[in-house]
């Protein structure tokens, strides 16, 4: 039987790589940081890593994940409600609380399982869910899941989330759900707006601040605190693998309520391994970092302005913004690839993004700065996006 399925696979991946839309993976020799080894060459500078506060091999949080598997081992073997909780596991869902400002935490194995457990939840057929159109997968397959009621509404349009508010306005609850930031734009949701439409229709807001929290707002809790809102957001979720350590694991927070069923009858948290303890530990040093270092997120801030700053004074075609994300646009993929291929003999390691990943024809190329970089390596992907361009026009 597989050999006509296998055909047809071939046939289709055939026409994925023609169409300039294959997806081969680099291999990288060395841990994540500012720079790294790729397939046994030398080490070039990484601008597309979510290793926003350079943390990702901070020796502190690599020490405290060492320690970690002295005392409290490798793998919890066991899901959390039979015998996968450690203390560490209840003292990051306490830290995450204080950090975020919410009433209760719950961890999972990582964002995408969160949103997958989340609105099957919470939701029933008589309910509403009301998502902007450029939500991250994980969101989408999410509500798929449960048996609410969906409404799309366009990116950050909020006549048009007024409208889905009013259609769905029979519905039991009204939950909308956004990203905080839309990572292949780097577009901020406007949360304020969004809430107060909230508070007007009577509905519950969803954040996933996956490409926010850690540095994004005065002490980095995310955009609910850029926004002034993290009173207002009922349910917050987010990643412990981009800017708190870049590993693994996801977290759900806010309503102490709702993070209590969640833990009665959440399917991905009921049915996977808790989170690994090393992982657990040095995310607590990751936080421990990010509150007590303002340098980090002041560093990142700089960088981004430079980089944006630069790039549109010569000529460069980036997203307008301040988020980290900076989308070098580039329209076709085939091109987006080969600039992505000659940015890596200037010594930049970056990725051309195309469909389906974005939309036909708005393939780009999205950089993505860190603390990690000095100011001088910012100006050496400038100057090698120059001389990239330079070498295609050839």
């Amino acid at each position: 039987m597989f050999g006509s399925m296998r055909e047809d696979l071939r046939n289709s991946l055939q026409e994925i790589r023609e169409a300039g839309l294959y997806k081969a993976e680099r291999v990288i020799t060395t841990p994540q940081n500012a720079s790294v080894g790729v397939g046994g060459g030398p080490k070039v500078l990484n601008f597309c890593a979510n290793n926003y506060l350079g943390l990702a091999d901070h020796p502190e949080v690599v020490a405290a994940a060492k320690a970690a598997l002295d005392e409290w081992g490798f793998g919890m073997a066991s899901v959390r409600f039979i015998c996968g909780t450690q203390q560490i596991h209840k003292d990051l869902e306490s830290r995450l609380s204080a950090f975020l400002g919410t009433e209760d935490t719950i961890l999972y194995s990582s964002c995408f399982d969160a949103n997958g457990g989340l609105f099957e939840t919470l939701l029933g057929a008589e309910d509403a869910v009301i998502s902007d159109e450029l939500n991250h997968a994980s969101i989408i397959d999410g509500i798929r899941l449960s048996k609410a009621k969906r409404f799309r509404y366009k990116n950050r349009d909020m006549a048009d989330l007024e409208r889905c508010l009013v259609e769905a306005k029979d519905a039991r609850y009204r939950l909308i759900a956004t990203d905080g930031v839309f990572s292949m734009d780097g577009y901020l949701a406007p949360l304020d707006e969004i809430c107060a439409l909230a508070e007007k229709h009577n509905a519950l807001v969803m954040v996933d601040d996956s490409h926010a929290v850690g540095f994004t707002g005065p002490t980095g809790a995310g955009t609910p605190e850029l926004f002034g809102v993290q009173d207002k957001v009922d349910v917050l979720t987010g990643t412990l693998g981009k800017a708190l350590g870049g590993a693994s694991g996801g977290y759900v927070s806010g309503r102490a309520e709702i993070v209590e069923l969640l833990r009665q009858r959440s399917r991905p948290y009921l049915f996977s391994n808790s989170l690994a303890p090393a992982v657990t530990a040095a995310s607590l040093k990751a936080l421990d970092l990010i509150s007590t270092s303002g340098d980090l997120l002041e560093k990142l801030r700089q960088n981004t302005e430079l980089f944006r700053r630069e790039m549109t004074a010569r000529g460069f075609d980036v997203l307008p913004g301040e988020h980290p994300i900076a989308p070098v646009m580039i329209g076709d993929a085939a091109e987006a690839g080969r600039m992505a291929e000659a940015l890596l003999e200037q010594g930049i390691y970056v990725i051309g993004f195309s469909y389906p990943v974005v939309p036909h024809g708005k393939a780009r190329i999205r950089t993505q700065m860190s603390a990690a970089h000095s100011t001088d390596e910012v100006w050496q992907a400038i100057h090698a996006f120059e001389k990239a361009r330079e070498t295609l026009k050839a």
